[in-house]
């Protein structure tokens, strides 16, 4: 037997809690992992609270990422012994996910622990901070350079925003960090951040296009937000969005996009290639101040999460929560 948070529905409503299960509820997969460390993202939030049906299927254990020691494998690609590391792939969604002590998943969703972090620092940056790492790569591919000029972060005092932030502040970038918590100011430009302002001057309803400002903006909020950051982005700059964190809808026009040649570039980090995941994890390990990480994450419990899911979406957690699934 071993702990997990588990998510019904049934006649008594919906409802996630601590509980335990065993070895023959996992689903099927070819590598079955002790899970050491796994994390609370906005999706589990959601998934726990049931304010959006990202479940899929009942009981569900969520948690869409986890490191840990491989227990038994099937497959040529790993071996008992070997830390792995997995982030998305629809785990705690419509698969078991890393909110338990274990889990049996597919091998070609995981990867083995990225070099140069302990599988708590890699959780530290976990679903996250690989995120904001791809939508950082899909600026590099834009070809974008600090010259270029403010680089824009919603949503900068989450998960994503901080390591965005960080990221970007690393590799030279003039960083303006909009968030909806201003006392997180001095810590946003502890991160990095050159300017934080608030996100009202972006999540009301504005115009199709607006002065020009931002060489590029990095978006895990969607809705209102993007559509202004688009139209504030300069001539031929460039937008990766990852988020929906004020909503699902898009209320833009093409203006920004025929008029002034902007780019939008999707960012789904959901089901990457294992060769394009790690090339993400080695510039991060390159790129992340493991003191960052401190200043970043919070280590809470299993049975923890549950009230910290709350917290997620009241919009009152700052940067990564870290769940040590073994205490």
């Amino acid at each position: 037997m071993f702990k997990a948070i588990l998510i019904n529905k049934d006649d008594r409503g919906y409802r996630a809690e601590l509980g335990e299960a065993d070895e023959s509820s996992l689903p099927e997969g070819d590598v079955r992992v002790k899970v050491l460390y796994s994390t609370l993202n906005y999706k589990d939030g959601l998934a726990i609270t049931g304010k959006s049906p990202v479940v899929r299927s009942f009981p569900m254990v969520p948690g869409i990422d986890f490191a840990g020691e491989v227990i038994e494998s099937s497959s040529p690609d790993f071996k008992a012994g070997d830390m792995v590391l997995l982030n998305g792939w629809g785990v705690g969604e419509g698969h078991w996910g890393g909110l338990a002590q274990q889990a049996r998943v597919k091998a070609e969703w995981l990867i083995p622990l990225p070099k140069g972090f302990t599988a708590k620092q890699a959780l530290a940056i976990g679903t996250a901070g690989y995120t904001a790492m791809l939508c950082v790569m899909a600026l590099q591919k834009h070809d974008l350079k600090p010259s270029d000029g403010e680089v824009l972060v919603t949503g900068a005092a989450g998960g994503v925003g901080s390591f965005a932030v960080a990221l970007l502040s690393k590799l030279g970038f003039t960083v303006v960090a909009s968030t909806g918590r201003m006392a997180e100011a001095d810590y946003l430009k502890k991160l990095g951040a050159a300017e934080v302002i608030d996100r009202n001057t972006l999540s009301e309803p504005g115009k199709p296009l607006a002065k020009e400002r931002w060489a590029a903006v990095l978006d895990s909020v969607g809705s209102h937000t993007l559509a202004n950051a688009c139209a504030q982005t300069k001539s031929n700059g460039a937008v990766a969005a990852c988020g929906l964190a004020q909503g699902m809808d898009f209320p833009s026009s093409v203006a920004p996009f025929i008029l002034r040649g902007v780019t939008l570039y999707g960012v789904n980090s959901v089901t990457v290639p294992r060769a394009k995941r790690i090339a993400a994890y080695e510039q991060l390990s390159k790129l992340v101040d493991l003191k960052t990480l401190d200043e970043i994450s919070h280590e809470i419990t299993l049975e923890e999460s549950l009230k910290y899911a709350q917290e997620l979406m009241a919009g009152n957690v700052r940067g990564r929560l870290i769940v040590d699934v073994n205490k």
